[in-house]
Order: C-alpha cells, then structure tokens, then sequence
C-alpha cells in the first residue's frame, strides 16, 4: 500500500522499558525533551507520552510532516545534541526499541462528536 509521499506524515514510536521507580522520572524528562524537539525541529505535528500501568514501559509518540522532518530530529539524537542517550542512562532504561512508520489511515473525533477519516493513497 503506497501513499503519495506529500500527503504521508511519519510517526517514531520509542519504546521504554524501565524500573517501575522509573516511570514517572522518565515521563517527566521525556515531556522536556519532546518540548525541545516541538519549539526545535521544523514539521513537528504532535506528540504522545503513555505511561503502562504496571510502571514498566513508557511509549513517546513523536508524528511529523514528513519522513524527512522526523529523521532531522532523530539525527539530533544521535549526535548527542538533545541530550537522549543521556536520559536514556540517567533512567536506567533496560532497552529502548524504535520504530518508524508512515500514517496511512487517519481517525479523529471532531467538536461536534463526528467521526472524520482520512484515508491516504
């Protein structure tokens, strides 16, 4: 299934697992750091920090305008210059997974309670 690339947005899903004493220092750390990234990084859309309930795993939900927008983030993570393998150590992550995938098929809730579907491609 193959989207027109200008329509497609690009989500980086990263995946925590943790000490369950670590959660709520992680999150908060996370939710600054995705902050620099928002007011950092041109094509940022939205993003999510999901906390499990049993307190071992944290989810970051990044979605960008576009692939290339992601990967210029990312390419920050890997030179060091947001800090995140740092945080990655300070919360004592036992792994870290990542993952990133283009948006095909969009659901959304409007004011008026109506049900809007973007379908791409």
């Amino acid at each position: 299934m193959h989207a027109p690339e200008k329509n497609r947005s690009f989500t980086q899903l990263i995946e925590f697992e943790i000490e369950p004493r670590q959660q709520a220092a992680l999150v908060s750390a996370l939710s600054a750091h995705t902050e620099r990234l928002a007011q950092s990084y041109p094509g940022f859309l939205s993003a999510n920090i999901q906390a499990s309930d049993d307190g071992r795993r944290v989810l970051n939900y990044l979605q960008w305008q576009s692939r290339e927008a992601g990967e210029a983030a990312f390419q920050s993570f890997e030179s060091g210059e947001q800090d995140f393998w740092q945080l990655i150590r300070a919360h004592r992550a036992k792994t870290v997974t990542f993952g990133s995938f283009q948006v095909l098929h969009s659901l959304a809730l409007s004011h008026d309670n109506a049900l809007h579907c973007t379908l791409i491609g």
